[in-house]
């Protein structure tokens, strides 16, 4: 809830007040507690010295009647004992007017030195075992906190416990009780009157500062209607306040400042249809909100991110784009409606099963120290990624391809010269069969290395691309009819979903075909008998999108950031080259191939091939894109694995 300047001057004062009133009340709640319980001490050590002393007279007394016990044994003396305190008038008066007149004495007891009772001013207690019962020297001493928390809780009694001796050894106890209840009975008058002046007080201070507040920031007010007819188009030319003060000053500039913003809208509205032509082609999520946190410019690309219409955003504010709990809320360090200035942070947005990874920044827009809004820009970090891995694996290619290039001609003439006088030593070598074998020997090798210098010169070789609007459906199904023996023989479930319409694609049929073939028939290899190999096509955007995939054992990490590169490959027997020119011949459709996988549930290749034109009027395809596996890997070069 927000709240405003005058009542947060007025809690201020009156949060101040009661601070001061309560430390002013703890202490002299302290300084009260502490008295009260020393007077109790004190007062309860004096009525044991009394009762004391009553106990002496009372066995002086019995002894110069001749009174005596009737043996030296401890149980006769304990019973003279008890039999001459319990008949002294004058020590049972003076209990008695000790705990009825003292506000805090609970009782008063005697006891032997086993703890049986010998006098109580509790009648039932007598001849029983005196209760353990805590010192009151722990509560005297304790701290305040301690002491507030004893005698407002659970009754309890305390104990001060004056020893005395009869002959020559310790005989009993003079114990007097304290209770919590009537001390804290004694303490509650001092605790009410301080609780009603703390009232008193605040109240006061309450409504003295809610005065003082309406005087004060009244002018406020005035300049607050001032920014609400800014806000409505409605700009004065005169300030709202007309005074030296620094209110005076403020309201003259916020009227500076509607005239500039005036003239800035009108600016604006001319440049925003300028703008949303730019922004139709950049693929980062872009929002510009004003001053009051509303939405005023959306790139079509934040669909991709927030999944919501540009027109469903548009006029919106910052708290209904970014709820509470939107992942992009904390990061962008959302405030009711305004954003602060936040460097590029990283985020997961959950779509589904297919977690988007974004970076989001946030700048505030400032025009001559005032902030006039802010622009958050949003980038799709694996198509960065994807973008950068992909130009890496391309340089890697073409340095490999003139590297091979250069080594497969050097190699080339050598070989051929090898070749010649190879004939000629065979045409002169004696028949025996080992100098023959050896010579058949050389023979091979020569072979098996000049089809490897053949294999390095047709991958460098220049690509003719002979580009055509084709129908994608139906080239797949000639792909199939190739591919469909290979994945019966490897006793497979081929799985196919092709869509019934799909816009033309502009490419190279025989590339293409070469490209789905070979992750279909790598797939195939991969797949243990039983398994599913699955192609889907679907339409993305302005995108064509291929899906293959299998339930193999899926590629490993360490081979992910190898798999497009040539002559790298897993399969015994295999080339390395497959995947390599099927790389090369997407990237000359300015395609995009990439997988996903997760080791021992398969992998999926995807093929994504820009469309021939863009259909305003064909809706995107509802189909949904494969589902996502736990391991992505645009990291490596965007499609990972090769197996």
């Amino acid at each position: 809830m927000r709240l405003s300047l005058k009542t947060k001057f007025t809690l201020a004062t009156s949060l101040l007040v009661l601070a001061v009133v309560a430390v002013v009340s703890a202490l002299y709640l302290g300084r009260l507690t502490s008295q009260v319980l020393h007077q109790a001490d004190d007062r309860a050590r004096f009525v044991a010295q009394q009762v004391f002393l009553a106990c002496q007279n009372a066995l002086a007394d019995a002894s110069e009647t001749g009174r005596a016990p009737s043996s030296l044994k401890p149980e006769d003396i304990r019973e003279y004992v008890r039999t001459t305190l319990d008949n002294s008038s004058p020590l049972n008066s003076l209990i008695e007017s000790a705990v009825g007149y003292s506000p805090t004495i609970y009782e008063i007891t005697i006891s032997g030195d086993d703890g049986a009772v010998l006098v109580s001013s509790d009648a039932s207690k007598r001849g029983q075992m005196a209760p353990a019962r805590p010192s009151v020297d722990l509560l005297v001493h304790g701290g305040f906190i301690n002491q507030l928390r004893t005698l407002y809780g659970p009754p309890q009694t305390y104990e001060y416990s004056l020893p005395f001796s009869l002959g020559s050894g310790p005989f009993g106890n003079i114990r007097i009780g304290l209770s919590s209840t009537l001390l804290r009975d004694e303490i509650s008058p001092g605790l009410h009157s301080a609780l009603y002046w703390a009232l008193g007080s605040v109240l006061l201070s309450t409504l003295l500062a809610l005065l003082v507040s309406r005087i004060t920031l009244a002018p406020l007010e005035r300049i607050s209607k001032q920014l609400d007819r800014i806000s409505a188009g409605e700009f004065d030319f005169e300030p709202a306040v007309a005074r030296g003060d620094e209110l005076g000053v403020v309201s003259t500039k916020i009227t500076g400042i509607g005239k500039q913003l005036h003239d800035v809208r009108e600016i604006f509205s001319t440049l925003r249809e300028n703008l949303d032509q730019v922004m139709q082609g950049l693929g980062d999520g872009l929002l510009l909100f004003n001053a009051e946190g509303r939405a005023v410019l959306v790139s079509p690309s934040v669909e991709k991110f927030l999944g919501a219409r540009v027109e469903d955003l548009r006029g919106r504010f910052v708290s209904e784009i970014f709820p509470a709990r939107h992942p992009l809320r904390g990061v962008l360090r959302v405030e009711g409606e305004q954003i602060e200035s936040v460097e590029s942070t990283e985020v997961t947005l959950e779509r589904g099963s297919h977690p988007l990874r974004i970076r989001a920044s946030a700048q505030v827009i400032r025009e001559h120290g005032k902030r006039m809004g802010a622009m958050v820009t949003l980038h799709d970090i694996e198509t960065l990624e994807r973008i950068g891995n992909q130009l890496q694996v391309s340089e890697r290619l073409a340095a490999l391809g003139r590297v091979t290039a250069g080594v497969a001609h050097e190699v080339k003439n050598p070989l051929n010269s090898m070749r010649l006088w190879l004939e000629v030593l065979k045409a002169n070598m004696p028949i025996d069969p080992e100098p023959q074998q050896a010579v058949k020997m050389l023979d091979s090798e020569i072979d098996r290395l000049d089809r490897a210098v053949k294999t390095f010169l047709n991958f460098t070789k220049p690509v003719e691309i002979n580009l055509e609007e084709t129908d994608l459906r139906a080239l797949i199904e000639e792909v199939l009819d190739a591919a469909r023996p290979s994945i019966a023989k490897a006793s497979l479930e081929l799985s196919v979903d092709l869509p019934e319409n799909f816009p033309a694609v502009l490419l190279d049929r025989q590339l293409i075909h070469q490209c789905v073939l070979n992750l279909l028939l790598n797939a195939s290899s991969f797949t243990p008998p039983g398994g599913r190999v699955t192609i889907h096509l679907q339409r993305q955007g302005d995108y064509a999108v291929i899906s293959v995939s299998d339930t193999g054992k899926g590629i490993s990490p360490e081979d992910r950031g190898k798999i497009f590169q040539l002559f790298f490959t897993t399969r015994p027997g295999g080339t390395g080259i497959g995947l390599a020119n099927t790389f090369r011949f997407v990237q000359l459709h300015n395609g995009r191939i990439g997988f996903e996988s997760e080791t021992g549930n398969g992998t999926t290749f995807r093929v994504e091939l820009p469309l021939a034109r863009t259909e305003a009027a064909s809706p995107p395809s509802s189909a949904q894109p494969p589902p996502s596996a736990k391991v992505r890997d645009f990291s490596q070069p965007f499609a990972t694995e090769k197996r």
